[in-house]
């Protein structure tokens, strides 16, 4: 994501909107990918100055850096940087839109 803001592809503002409320919306996963009263809460605190992709395609399953909090489904999964082991989320199945 701070690739494309910093070499200013796309806003952070896009960048995140591409990556939440647009592929929701595509998905038919109406109650997800907007910070709005009734839906999911899903959020990702970080700061767009520290946040990093550590991974590699040697080691792809790294954390990055810079992520400070996460929250899935309302409850906090990841708490100043460390993952407390919660595993909140579940497979969403794609929903057909009309």
């Amino acid at each position: 994501m701070s690739v494309f803001a910093i070499n200013q592809l796309v806003s952070l503002e896009e960048g995140i909107r591409k990556m939440t409320g647009l592929p929701a919306s595509i998905l038919g996963l109406f109650d997800r990918g907007l910070i709005k009263e009734g839906f999911k809460a899903d959020l990702v605190i970080f700061d767009p100055k520290t946040i990093k992709d550590t991974a590699t395609y040697e080691n792809a399953r790294q954390y990055p850096e810079g992520i400070d909090h996460v929250m899935v489904n309302g409850e906090i999964i990841v708490k100043n940087g460390q993952h407390l082991g919660i595993l909140n989320g579940h497979i969403l199945k794609y929903r057909k839109t009309s």
